[in-house]
């Protein structure tokens, strides 16, 4: 079994691209509209995919216990990148071991967005 992607539910797909591209480094995939007021988005390549479904119809909550997660090569680059975008982690950075450091910050849709680095 190979995993697809994730779907999330956004309220400005327009923001949440920007974020997803600008911020994370994913690449805009497929777009197209699903239905009235229904538009998808797919982000990101290779086995890291991202579905954005924005329906303007119905209010479905956002960031609920979800949280996603994204391999860096350093923690402290990122987190210089994110301070010059004026974006401030929402939780860490954290250490629990000698192997792992990474933080938390929260995409416009307030979805946790982790940044892990493998030491």
């Amino acid at each position: 079994m190979k995993f697809c992607w994730c779907t999330i539910s956004v309220k400005n797909i327009e923001k949440s691209i920007r974020f997803y591209q600008d911020i994370v480094g994913l690449t805009l995939g497929r777009r197209f509209q699903a239905g009235p007021g229904v538009e998808i988005c797919f982000m990101g390549e290779g086995e890291t995919k991202l579905e954005l479904v924005c329906e303007q119809k119905y209010s479905i909550p956002t960031g609920v216990g979800v949280s996603l997660g994204f391999e860096v090569k350093a923690v402290e680059d990122m987190l210089d990148f994110l301070r010059e975008k004026e974006i401030e982690p929402s939780s860490g950075p954290f250490q629990p071991n000698p192997h792992i450091k990474f933080f938390f910050i929260e995409d416009p849709d307030g979805y946790s967005v982790q940044f892990v680095e493998n030491v």
